[in-house]
């Protein structure tokens, strides 16, 4: 039994921290981390609430099998209502904040209310406080961690903190833990800061020790270890180049989003890719990449740690960004890259720095200034609107600039935080904004891999890539090749993804390990550490079960089938370059076979027999 079966309760308000079970016979049903979390979250608020109201909630939550040596079991996610979709929000990340907050004796940590003032919850194993946090309230995230560490001289204390952007009311600021791991997507960090909860700091020594079987799990661990070893994508691709080595593998599919999602391929792409990350500089000989790096107990370490040009235009006067910090992944480097025109490296990695610095989704920051770029060009926004900057597709200097102005949270910097949305609106081109329920776009264009204009479409959270990798199969073939540019067997396809993902997100691992995993590979190390008999077969239905709970929250907020939609260019305007040119996403021959494999009526509602067959 790998839970700890203990809650952190902190009411916020209050000032109170109290314990409570964890609720066993939905841990049977849910599992853990996202599903678990979904349904406390669905239990205790009102889908109709103000997101950033104090009557939300926000979840901090492990798996079962965070913290134990399963390979890639670091994560946790972050469970609110979403301030930039209005949707159920659950964001996942790695590093090692997940395995300290199990290793210190917690399943989960529940914040509600708001602090009349900024406070950091401190965590010493059983032991926690609600902290002043005055002197942090306007630092960036890194001189948080900074201060925390010398404050309580910890060097092995693991940190999660908000930084300028979220406390600015930027609708996409993340929380990032370990200066450049983060829940990123859908505004966590902004739902954080309005809770004046500044950060989470925890220290755990208790380590995870109950398992159900120790024996049978370490035979299952090393078989699945193993796997990943010698797949060609966990075992080679993403340790030399990281989630970047799909840069030239998309541009050269024709789905590669460019220029707000005008174009289906980036002239520049070679020059940002993973394989570009390794080449010596003109400038100084060294190349961008200093290493990789892994999250814990990851055996993968697709992570990037990058080191920038210290004579780039970027950073002359700012040499806190000389040193190796996080460096650029596929979706930052395409959203901050391809998607702007820009095709400078040493830009996009300050760029990047500067998100990982202040707490700020990448990948919705460079789709946002994507569509402010153009409106730039087509006139409705001018120099006055911008602070003076040439927001023009390709300027690597406005990039800079204005990724300035948004980690302050200032000037046309708090325009740009609105998300490119509410910005199209604002400015009375609501078609500009590349979104599907609000969130931006991941970096897939569904004119050109079919499937994953399904799956943004029917995402619960938003446009969303992780909710269902569809990529695997029509990119990459794995587990099996499919046509891209098809749709048929695509509704079954993501259906399958989506409840897959579903699972993995909920156990504690990576999404990446289903490169090469099964949750015939995922099924035996669960059912080893967790009592309830856990086969490929029932974790498959606790995939569904969390789908459709994510779908009731939504039904419940006031979202319909009207929403299950994409922008009126990737349905209207066809692909003008590569495999797919001439193709729109053909989304209307999808989504009804969809909703009928989902067991939901054609408004895209669950049916009774649908939720009656989950216990919904």
């Amino acid at each position: 039994m790998s839970w700890t079966r203990n809650v952190m309760r902190v009411n916020l308000t209050e000032g109170t921290i109290g314990n409570e079970p964890l609720n066993m016979e939905w841990a049977m049903e849910y599992l853990g981390q996202r599903g678990l979390a979904t349904r406390y979250l669905m239990e205790e608020i009102d889908p109709k609430c103000d997101a950033l109201g104090p009557e939300n909630k926000l979840i901090m939550v492990t798996g079962p099998l965070t913290g134990t040596m399963a390979s890639t079991g670091g994560r946790y996610s972050v469970v609110t209502k979403s301030p930039l979709t209005g949707t159920v929000a659950c964001s996942n990340s790695g590093g090692f904040l997940g395995a300290e907050i199990k290793s210190a004796g917690w399943d989960m940590i529940i914040f509600e209310g708001k602090s009349p003032r900024p406070v950091y919850l401190y965590v010493e194993d059983e032991q926690a406080e609600l902290v002043p946090a005055e002197p942090l309230w306007g630092k960036s995230v890194w001189e948080t961690d900074e201060w925390l560490h010398k404050h309580h001289q910890d060097p092995l204390l693991r940190i999660a903190a908000v930084g300028r952007a979220a406390e600015q009311g930027n609708l996409y600021a993340a929380i990032v833990n370990d200066l450049h791991r983060a829940a990123g997507r859908s505004g966590v960090g902004t739902v954080m800061a309005s809770k004046h909860l500044k950060a989470v700091a925890v220290r755990g020594t208790r380590g995870v020790g109950n398992l159900r079987d120790p024996q049978a799990f370490m035979k299952a661990v090393s078989a699945g270890k193993k796997v990943l070893a010698e797949n060609e994508v966990t075992g080679a691709g993403l340790p030399q180049y990281g989630t970047q080595v799909l840069m030239n593998v998309i541009n050269e599919s024709g789905a590669m989003p460019t220029r707000n999602m005008r174009e289906v391929q980036f002239e520049g792409a070679a020059e940002i890719s993973g394989e570009a990350m390794h080449e010596p500089r003109k400038t100084d000989g060294k190349a961008n990449l200093v290493t990789n790096a892994a999250c814990y107990g990851c055996t993968i370490a697709c992570g990037r740690i990058s080191r920038m040009d210290q004579r780039h235009f970027s950073i002359k006067t700012s040499p806190k960004y000389w040193g190796a910090s996080g460096g650029l992944e596929y979706e930052a480097a395409w959203a901050l890259g391809s998607d702007t025109g820009i095709k400078d490296m040493e830009a996009l990695t300050y760029a990047n720095f500067l998100c990982n610095e202040d707490g700020i989704d990448p990948i919705s920051f460079g789709s946002t200034v994507a569509a402010a770029m153009e409106l730039y060009e087509e006139g409705v926004l001018t120099d006055k609107d911008t602070d003076g900057i040439k927001l023009k597709f390709g300027s690597a200097e406005a990039l800079c600039k204005v990724a300035e102005l948004t980690a302050r949270g200032e000037g046309f910097g708090r325009i740009l935080g609105m998300g490119s949305k509410r910005m199209c609106e604002k400015y009375g081109r609501p078609e500009l904004s590349m979104t599907v329920k609000g969130q931006e776009f991941p970096a897939y264009d569904p004119r050109g891999i079919q499937g994953m204009g399904l799956g943004y479409a029917t995402s619960n959270r938003g446009a969303c890539h992780l909710r269902g990798y569809s990529v695997s199969s029509e990119i990459l073939g794995a587990p099996e090749k499919t046509d891209p540019l098809s749709t048929e067997g695509k509704p079954a396809l993501m259906k399958s993804v989506q409840d897959a993902a579903a699972v993995v997100d909920s156990t504690g691992l990576c999404a990446f390990t289903t490169f090469a995993w099964t949750l015939d590979d995922i099924a035996p190390q669960v059912d080893a550490a967790c009592e309830g008999g856990w086969t490929s077969e029932k974790l498959l239905e606790v995939g569904e079960r969390v789908w459709n709970l994510e779908r009731q929250f939504n039904l419940a907020a006031g979202f319909t089938a009207k929403d299950d939609t994409l922008p009126p260019r990737m349905l209207k305007e066809a692909a003008p370059t590569g495999p797919a040119k001439g193709r729109v996403s053909d989304l209307h021959k999808m989504l009804p076979e969809y909703y009928k494999l989902r067991g939901w009526s054609e408004d895209g509602v669950p049916t009774a027999e649908t939720r009656n067959r989950l216990g919904l």
